[in-house]
């Protein structure tokens, strides 16, 4: 089984750690092609030269502990290779949250816009472009307090829910929200539950998403420079006051904004 890649004297982006939520660092070796890389059929993202790639996988928060694997072909075409390694466990605090009944016990109308909603957003997330990211160290998009951190098994209103799939910064209504890092424009929307909603496309499969927003000052197709401002924190959607709801996503897995950040 590979190791994953260690950071030498030069921090790496974004961290390793194999846990449910994490990101794993898989060293594939050198090859004059970047090879193809997939988990299950989903493709991952691979960075790195001829002399060495890397695959660097997104690792779901349902993910069971144990050995996981991926697939790698030196050309689409090719026959495939497996390279496994290891995700280790991790406790998830629990987080109690009192919000509006409606958005808990839905409607027939709400939950048909909801469905709808989770049907288009499905799309969004199966983005995988071209060119690749020139680099994956981020810059937090909002100045503020992480008020809730990413992994919390949350509960509404007494009934268990999914766990929360990113990091919420506590900012001011109307605060302005920055580029973490370059990318495009792919989706701007209303949304049942995340309320006021931006997407952005980094390249191969990384992608980011900001909810709750008051305003979006951007539409589908812009591209952003790292620290352009494109949004402005809000209090729409599912929430108990303003914030901002920041995700990153790999191979359509949602992981941890942290470990794209500097300490």
């Amino acid at each position: 089984m590979p190791a994953l890649v260690r950071a030498g004297t030069a921090q790496q982006w974004p961290q390793a750690l194999a846990v449910p939520g994490g990101v794993a660092r898989l060293s594939l070796g050198p090859a004059a092609d970047r090879p193809v890389v997939h988990a299950g059929d989903i493709p991952v993202l691979v960075l790195g030269d001829a002399i060495e790639w890397t695959a660097i996988v997104g690792i779901p928060l349902a993910a069971p502990t144990g050995e996981a694997e991926v697939t790698v072909q030196a050309t689409p075409t090719a026959p495939a290779r497996r390279v496994a390694y290891r995700v280790a466990a991790k406790q998830y605090r629990e987080q109690r949250l009192t919000v509006a009944p409606r958005t808990v016990d839905l409607a027939p109308e709400d939950l048909a816009r909801h469905e709808r909603e989770r049907a288009h957003q499905q799309h969004v997330m199966a983005t995988f472009s071209t060119p690749l990211p020139e680099e994956l160290q981020m810059r937090q998009p909002v100045p503020g307090r992480r008020s809730s951190s990413f992994g919390l098994r949350r509960v509404f209103n007494g009934q268990a829910r999914n766990p929360h799939s990113g990091m919420d910064i506590a900012a001011a209504t109307g605060t302005p929200v920055a580029a973490p890092l370059a990318g495009r424009v792919i989706d701007v929307g209303d949304y049942f539950f995340n309320g006021g909603t931006v997407w952005l496309d980094h390249g191969g499969g990384l992608l980011s998403m900001y909810c709750h927003l008051s305003r979006m000052e951007c539409q589908v197709g812009d591209v952003l420079r790292t620290g352009d401002a494109f949004c402005r924190v809000g209090a729409t959607g599912r929430v108990t006051g303003p914030h901002l709801h920041w995700g990153v996503m790999l191979n359509r897995t949602m992981v941890d904004p942290a470990l794209f950040l500097p300490a």
